[in-house]
């Protein structure tokens, strides 16, 4: 039977990858949901539109989809049978020195082993060997990880597979920063900065603690599932989804921003939109926007804990981002043609330039040698542009003190470009359109990317598993009963996985089945225990 009008089983706010995860979720379970998404368009952050020149398909956003590819949580959906269709680039990441020597990782263990032999021939059974240990934990592991924490079973079985002896290594290296880790691992530069380079992927520099998992996991999912694009665009992962959703009877609305969610007697009730449109939720209102957005925001200060809110004052985002998107002529011309076959490149720096980077971004300096990660789109994916031209784009992070005006940013892809040419003479020329989007810009098109945060909160370690993103709070449960935090603030933070929605669904499953009401006491236990 449908719902009457503005009534439904829940209410998600956001229609990126997590609101859709969670939605089709639950949708599988019966419920009838809507989705409400401020955007003229779904996607969030997972989004491809002709935005710099027609013909060629261009992220807005993000584009590579490692976790994705692994995500139990995706895996689950079968978004093959709705139309997604994984590709890759025949090299996963080239690393580009500043003296053009490039580290290549490639899904072929031997070709990566080969090109880090290059470096030093020990470091191919030293990769070999991480590999090896990756084999036998990669599924207890991803597992722990795409669950609310702390995850009992999946830890359990995890710790089960590692054994005490390497259970204390394991947990020791989640410590370590990627500066060190790869020093005791390796003896060349080449696994050296790889290594170092994937921890950049997050706020991270290789000499901060907490790097070197996230630099290890990124170069394990590179060797094991590559880094992999949806056929024809970003944008072509969010249409699975919503085909998905929508065949179980689920909705998405667009244009309609929520404005503030209903609370009575300490429950979520349901939300209403700029409109003035209140929409009532039997069950759940699911948050995909970041933390400091639902509480004191969408959730009003008097229904909220006073510990809460002093937390919530000491939320670190993470670096701010510029982004320069190029349609060009031809594909970029390296001078070492190793990196003309990857999907991305680094550029330029060794070990100590990353760590000067990194330690500019964390005292608030621009850096003097910008850090880039660039994506060869038609490189990867030929249906992105015309045969014969490339589709590419390059993002830097730079620090959130600076003012950002559209001449600063402006000058910054300038100094984007200018890195690329010096590795690849005669880029510029190639260049038939640009498109630059500064810290504001990337806000403006995406409300949930805070000051041109990319991460919706840092990775550090103190914001991080039961720290994520307050202490204590790291379920989806809120100190609202019935309300859930869906999005990237939430553990497991960021990236497209689709974590942070599965869990909020379940959590909201939970609350409404055979044991809702122990469950609803427990997570009201629970939050006065942290928070009163």
């Amino acid at each position: 039977m449908t719902a009457p009008s503005g009534t439904v089983d829940a209410v998600v706010i956001g229609a990126g990858p997590n609101g859709l995860v969670a939605a089709n979720l639950l949708a599988d379970a019966g419920w009838d949901v809507l989705v409400l998404e401020a955007a003229p368009q779904p996607g969030g952050a997972v989004r491809t539109a002709e935005f710099v020149e027609p013909g060629f398909a261009s992220d807005l956003f993000s584009s590579f989809y490692p976790l994705g590819a692994a995500s139990p949580v995706l895996r689950g959906l079968g978004l093959e049978r709705h139309g997604l269709r994984w590709v890759h680039a025949p090299a996963v990441v080239a690393h580009v020195l500043p003296d053009d020597r490039c580290a290549v990782l490639s899904r072929d263990i031997d070709e990566t082993a080969a090109s880090l032999a290059a470096f030093s021939p020990a470091d191919e059974d030293a990769w070999r060997r991480e590999f090896a240990l990756w084999q036998r934990i990669r599924g207890d592991l991803l597992d722990s990880l795409f669950t609310p924490f702390p995850p009992v079973r999946p830890g359990a079985r995890l710790a089960r597979t590692l054994g005490v002896a390497d259970a204390l290594r394991m947990a020791r290296m989640i410590t370590m920063p990627a500066r060190t880790f790869g020093e005791e691992r390796f003896t060349g530069a080449g696994a050296r900065v790889l290594l170092s380079g994937n921890a950049l992927h997050s706020d991270l520099g290789p000499g901060q603690s907490g790097s070197a998992v996230f630099g290890w996991l990124l170069c394990m999912l590179a060797q094991d599932v590559g880094f992999p694009v949806p056929e024809g665009g970003a944008g072509a992962l969010t249409a699975a989804l919503v085909r998905r959703l929508t065949e179980r009877g689920g909705r998405v609305e667009c244009g309609r921003e929520v404005t503030e969610v209903l609370v009575a007697r300490g429950q979520a009730v349901g939300v209403t939109d700029s409109s003035g449109e209140r929409i009532r939720a039997r069950h759940a209102v699911l948050a995909t926007v970041p933390a400091p957005t639902l509480y004191g925001g969408l959730v009003a200060a008097e229904h909220l804990p006073a510990r809460l809110l002093e937390d919530l004052r000491n939320f670190h985002w993470d670096d701010a981002t510029v982004k320069v998107d190029w349609t060009l002529s031809k594909p970029v011309p390296w001078l070492n043609p190793q990196a003309n076959s990857a999907g991305t490149v680094h550029l330029d720096s060794d070990v100590d330039g990353l760590a000067d980077f990194g330690a500019s971004l964390a005292t608030g300096r621009l850096p003097e040698n910008p850090f880039l990660l660039l994506g060869q789109m038609t490189t990867t994916d030929p249906t992105r542009s015309p045969e014969g031209t490339e589709a590419a784009w390059a993002y830097t992070h730079v620090p959130r003190r600076m003012t950002w005006d559209r001449d600063a940013v402006l000058r910054h892809a300038d100094r984007v470009e200018q890195v690329v040419e010096r590795h690849a003479p005669g880029f510029t020329a190639a260049i038939r359109g640009r498109h630059v989007s500064g810290p504001l810009d990337l806000e403006e098109q995406d409300a949930n990317l805070v000051g041109g945060a990319t991460n919706t909160g840092t990775s550090a370690i103190h914001q991080q598993l039961v720290f994520r993103p307050l202490p204590g709070a790291g379920r989806a449960d809120t100190p609202i009963d019935r309300l859930y935090l869906a999005g990237a603030s939430a553990h497991p933070g960021g990236a497209v996985h689709g974590g942070p929605g599965a869990n909020a669904a379940r959590a909201a499953l939970a609350r409404a089945g055979a044991a809702g009401a122990w469950y609803g006491r427990s997570m009201r236990a629970l939050h006065d225990l942290i928070y009163r």
